[in-house]
């Protein structure tokens, strides 16, 4: 959730009885989805808002109109800063937001608030790398998803051939620091790299989102598609139970772990695009991991073994 939309959210519901999650979005200029989601996530977090079922319900602030923002607990007013803070790390928006969230808090818990906005920090840099910088084009492609306008953009395949495609944009994803923009397009909803995007026009023509359309579903379908795709081939392979872990954390979700055998060996089933791929990873394992029903990885392994044989002697 933004930080600048959380406050927003919350200065809105002060000053009404009663809100409904398409009213908020309507305010906001998100779906509904996203509201009826933003505020179950403060629910959750311990801010006091909660749901009036049945006809006429809604939504409200905890003591309804005459409540303001200092009538936050400090624990609500920490949990609602453990959820805003990181993004103040980053966003010049979220920190001028915080600091007015900061000014509408009693003094007693004031200091608290703000040390819980900064206790966590999110570095996205892996050891010995350098922190990516955010492409200039994903600021384009928000600006448009926010407003809600169909943009253009120049998009270069695989081949490095580049073409012209009108779209509505739906949603931006940050997969391990690989942006991803999701749109609608005349055959469906498509999945482009931020990177491969040469240019985008953000138009003035209205952009079009289904109704039911939730981001992170999504991207949920897109990356199980992806990784369906990219499990042409399987093997399985035995391995001590210690070691599964080594596994799980390489393969990800292409990895399996099935049942553990007499001797103490795991069945752990493999996938990947192909087998050469399986048999280089396992290669450095020697006898440890021996590999039963697939032929193909099998081959790999015994023509590396007689790569390496043949080198080195």
């Amino acid at each position: 959730m933004r930080a600048d939309r959380l406050v927003a959210m919350l200065l809105y519901m002060q000053t009404r009885d009663r809100v409904t999650a398409a009213e908020l979005a309507d305010e906001l200029e998100v779906s509904v989805a996203t509201a009826r989601r933003d505020l179950e996530a403060l629910s959750a977090a311990g801010v006091p808002v909660y749901p009036q079922p049945g006809r006429g319900g809604g939504w409200s602030l905890l003591g309804g109109a005459r409540t303001d923002l200092s009538g936050l607990t400090a624990t609500e007013a920490q949990a609602l800063f453990l959820l805003a803070g990181p993004a103040a790390a980053v966003s010049k928006e979220a920190k001028s937001a915080l600091r007015k969230l900061v000014g509408a808090l009693p003094g007693t818990f004031r200091a608290d608030a703000e040390a819980a906005a900064g206790a966590v920090v999110i570095d996205p840099a892996a050891w010995g790398a350098h922190t990516k910088d955010r492409p200039e084009l994903v600021d384009v492609l928000q600006t448009a998803v926010v407003r809600r306008r169909k943009v253009r953009i120049g998009y270069t395949n695989r081949d490095r051939q580049t073409t012209q495609r009108l779209v509505d944009p739906w949603g931006l994803v940050d997969k391990d620091d690989i942006w991803y923009f999701l749109a609608g397009t005349d055959h469906g909803q498509r999945t482009f790299r931020v990177d491969r995007i040469a240019t985008a026009d953000v138009t003035d023509l209205p952009a079009e989102r289904p109704g039911d359309f939730e981001l992170a579903e999504a991207w949920e379908r897109t990356v199980a598609e992806v990784e369906r795709k990219r499990s042409t081939v399987e093997a399985t392979v035995l391995i001590a139970q210690r070691h599964v872990w080594v596994l799980r954390d390489q393969f990800g979700r292409q990895c399996e772990v099935g049942e553990t055998r007499p001797d103490g060996r795991v069945e752990v089933r493999l996938a990947a695009p192909a087998p050469v791929m399986i048999a280089q990873w396992l290669a450095g394992w020697g006898s440890a991991i021996e590999v039963v029903d697939s032929e193909p990885v099998r081959q790999e392994l015994a023509r590396i073994a007689g790569e390496l044989s043949a080198l080195y002697g």
